[in-house]
């Protein structure tokens, strides 16, 4: 708590009128009532001298120092600051305040200042000295110039330096200084720079031997240092004294500020493109000053013996006020690497350093460093955007639309781009206000998109349908004797249910051979599928953020006309492991089997390409059919329609510890330099146990794609599938099918990184695998083949004719090729030949 007490201060002595404490009580209550009044209601700065102490954090808040620049601009100077660097011939000397003015916690502010002004300087024998002068009473040196010869070695010197104490005799230290010189130093050879850490409130005279300290020709910077009062400073500091007065609350912007003064002529090493720039700045003195707050009632003596005179005492209150000093601060400044707005397409600069940045890009974006587009429409087709516009989309809807379909058309449209687009718009009637091929660059087309009007009329989908389709892809006159052979696709944006009928329109659409896609929100579903007759063309947004999170989807299904989706020449071995147990039921397990099958559908299976393997569990794991048990598409297929349903409890542990050891392996058919997923399809039963495995899984290589249907704790999925990436958590058996199209991408993305032959281990019989330049080997210890498939008999039989004894095993996309290791012939041998 603060308040007044009766402390002798060199401003506040025991003294009748003058804040003593010889009052009468009634007078000493009525000023402790006024004080507690006032304590709601004052300014901070009018506390008594005793509570400054208590006060001086919430007034550093204030600043003590202040650039009148922007915060872009005072990034700027204290990332230069950070980076200055003088390596000129320079003595440097400290002259430390250590009085009690300051204090040990001020103190250990100016040690950790001086530190970092090191960091600025290339401390070295032959180019900058560094020594230090603590002073208060007397003036102590800490260390001469030529003591410490690295800046690891000054700095922790500096950090040693112990509080003395006393008064503050500033006049004395730079005495000592004019006797003594710098310690140390090379004797006015090379430039001399003084730098004093202070809080300017010196107990003697300053200014003569301050200028005699300049007239020697030492540069001399001023420091502030607590609450600094910059009058007297000024007096210590060089000329001009707006160039070399420094405040050591802000280090790094007192590092600019120095190096800034010193970079002409003495550091003159400046970074390219760096320049000093001058910029209004504003200091402040906290002062004490004294104020007559009223009178009261005091008592005086008297000549009479045993008697008193009444009288009126004016009564003093100390208050603290800032005093503002308005000057100009010098600081460095280097180009910033944002300034040449290297981010593309509405990314965001975020500077690191001088001369790093990196972007942060827009969804759609990324491509490169600078947010280049990182969608890619390089499929050839005709592309026609078809926007509701009624009043069931409402103008916010229709104005998001046009967001997603501008985001979406800058991140695509090149100036290569093989497809031609279109867009028109749809309510009662329906409009084409971009007739497809129009544009040929992207600023025309985004000029045309803005200037798309909300009209606000029924909902007519299913008329908008048979009009586009009759009407949407008529040839431009340039070319209407030419008809091309792209394909048509229609995107359909919508989220209002159509107030007609859509299916025949589709039918009809479709007979015209157009794609259809759907994109709306999650209560649009049904009539979209409706739409495009299949929910791998139907794309649903769960809020209005997650609409631009589709665009990398809507670009593969524009692509994937004419092409069947999944991951086509890519080598895979892919197992499905389905829960068959009682949790899931038999109506359930059904959709998971029609689930699994028509995903293969998506797959080449044969040896070179896909292979497919099914594992069913419930309390125990059985293998249906192996990865290389099946050749072909239709063998798998019906093999998947005789998969019984075992209605027991679950065990998804068990399940992906069989697929890890008795089918993830050389032994029944995984192919060594292939990639390998897991696909986990489960109600969420029986996962406690599955975390520990399907981490063994993903430490040998192999991908756990966990789909889960219904409630389950989220934490224990994740663990189970190590990444969010790759869980997909789906709300009802129903909605299965609407994620094939997610799940078939996830794992064709995994098929195309990159391999590591190694992983899972080929080599059998606790073979270790020793990886090659495209190829790897096996180290067989009583065994030997390519694999380690064969035990070495004891004696001279003769080994397995399969392989020469050291031979290794090179991947291609043909499949695994063994090679015999060429022989090693010394030259004797050779000789002994002929």
């Amino acid at each position: 708590m603060c308040r007044r007490g009766c402390h002798s201060r060199a401003r506040g002595k025991s003294k009748w009128g003058e804040g003593g404490c010889s009052q009468p009580p009634q007078v000493q209550r009525g000023r402790a009532e006024s004080t507690e009044k006032r304590f709601v209601t004052m300014n901070l700065l009018s506390f008594g001298p005793i509570c400054i102490f208590l006060l001086s954090q919430a007034l550093l808040v204030l600043g003590i120092q202040q650039i009148h620049v922007d915060r872009e601009m005072i990034g700027k100077i204290s990332a230069a600051g950070q980076l200055m660097q003088c390596s000129a011939s320079l003595d440097v000397l400290f002259l430390l305040d250590g009085s009690y003015s300051i204090g040990k916690g001020s103190f250990e502010r100016s040690k950790h200042f001086a530190g970092k002004l090191c960091d600025a300087l290339d401390i070295h024998p032959d180019r900058v000295r560094v020594g230090m002068i603590q002073f208060s009473s007397t003036p102590h040196l800490e260390f001469p110039l030529d003591s410490y010869l690295t800046k690891q070695e000054v700095k922790e010197r500096i950090k040693r330096t112990v509080f003395r104490g006393g008064s503050t005799e500033t006049g004395q230290a730079l005495k000592y200084i004019l006797h003594k010189g710098f310690p140390g130093g090379r004797n006015s050879s090379v430039p001399e720079v003084l730098i004093i850490i202070s809080d300017g409130k010196s107990q003697g005279s300053t200014a003569l031997p301050a200028t005699q300290v300049k007239e020697r020709h030492i540069t001399v910077f001023a420091v502030g240092i607590k609450f600094p009062r910059w009058e007297e400073l000024q007096l210590l500091a060089s000329e001009p004294p707006e160039r070399h007065l420094l405040f050591a609350g802000d280090a790094d912007d007192a590092a600019n500020g120095l190096y800034s003064t010193l970079s002409d002529p003495v550091c003159t090493a400046t970074a390219p493109g760096c320049k000093v720039e001058s910029h209004p700045c504003e200091r402040r003195t906290l002062e004490t000053v004294k104020e007559v707050a009223g009178n009261y009632v005091c008592w005086k003596g008297s000549k009479q013996p045993n008697a008193v005179q009444a009288s009126v005492c004016p009564f003093i209150r100390w208050k603290r006020v800032l005093i503002k000093h308005p000057s100009r601060c010098f600081r460095t400044v280097c180009p910033d690497p944002c300034d040449s707005q290297p981010c593309q397409n509405g990314g965001t600069c975020v500077p690191e350093g001088l001369d790093g940045y990196h972007c942060l890009c827009l969804l759609g974006y990324g491509g490169d460093a600078h947010c280049a587009a990182k969608l890619s429409l390089e499929c050839g087709v005709d592309l026609l955007f078809l926007m509701d516009s009624s009043a069931g989309v409402t103008l916010e809807g229709f104005l998001r639309f046009k967001a997603f379909l501008k985001r979406f058309l800058q991140a695509v449209v090149g100036q290569d781009s093989p497809m031609s687009l279109g867009v028109a718009q749809y309510d009662d009637n329906v409009k084409i206000p971009i007739e497809l091929g129009q544009h040929k660059d992207a600023f025309s087309l985004m000029k045309s998109i803005d200037a798309l009007n909300f009209s606000g009329g029924r909902t007519l989908t299913g008329r908008a349908l048979q009009y586009i389709a009759q009407h949407g892809f008529r040839s431009t006159p340039v070319f209407a004797d030419v008809q091309d052979d792209l394909p048509r696709v229609v995107v359909l944006l919508t989220d209002s249910k159509s107030q007609d009928s859509v299916a025949e329109a589709a039918k009809y659409a479709k007979d015209q051979n157009l794609f259809l896609i759907g994109i709306g929100s999650s209560f649009m579903r049904a009539e979209l599928t409706t739409v495009t007759g299949n929910p791998q063309q139907t794309i649903v947004y769960s809020d209005p953020q997650d609409l631009f999170n589709r665009m990398p989807e809507l670009q593969r299904k524009i692509c994937s006309v004419g092409n069947p989706e999944g991951c086509q020449a890519q080598s895979l071995d892919l197992a499905f492991a389905v829960d068959a147990s009682s949790g899931v039921g038999l109506e359930n397990f059904l959709r998971l089997r029609h689930f699994v099958r028509s995903s293969c559908l998506h797959f080449v299976v044969n040896r070179d390409v896909t292979q497919i393997a099914l594992v069913i569990y419930g309390s125990k794991a059985h293998t249906v059919f192996a990865l290389d048990t099946h050749t072909s598409n239709s063998a798998v297929l019906q093999a998947i329609d005789q998969v019984p349903f075992l209605g027991d409890s679950a065990s998804a542990g068990s399940a992906l510890l069989h697929v890890y050891s008795d089918v993830m392996t050389v032994q029944k058919g995984a192919r060594p330099g292939v990639n390998k997923v897991v696909v986990l399809l489960t109600n969420g039963g029986g996962m406690q146990d599955a975390a520990a495995p399907a981490q063994q899984l993903r430490h040998n290589g192999i991908l756990v794609f966990v789909v889960v249907i219904g409630d389950t704790e989220r934490d224990t999925l994740l663990r189970v599938a190590g990444s969010p990436t790759y869980l997909v958590h789906i709300s009802s058996y129903e909605d299965l099918q609407y994620y094939q199209g997610l799940i078939i991408e996830r794992i064709c993305e995994e098929a195309r990184s990159p391999v590591n032959l190694c992983k899972p281990n080929p080599c059998m019989n606790q073979g270790v695998c020793i990886l090659g330049p495209g190829s790897y080997r096996c180290q067989c210890h009583g065994w030997e083949g390519p694999h380690c498939e064969t035990r070495v008999v004891r004696g001279d039989s003769p080994r397995s004719p399969a392989l020469p004894p050291r031979s290794h095993v090179q991947w291609s996309p043909r499949g695994l090729q063994h090679f015999p290791r060429p022989l090693r012939h010394s030259k004797r041998q050779m000789d002994q030949r002929h």
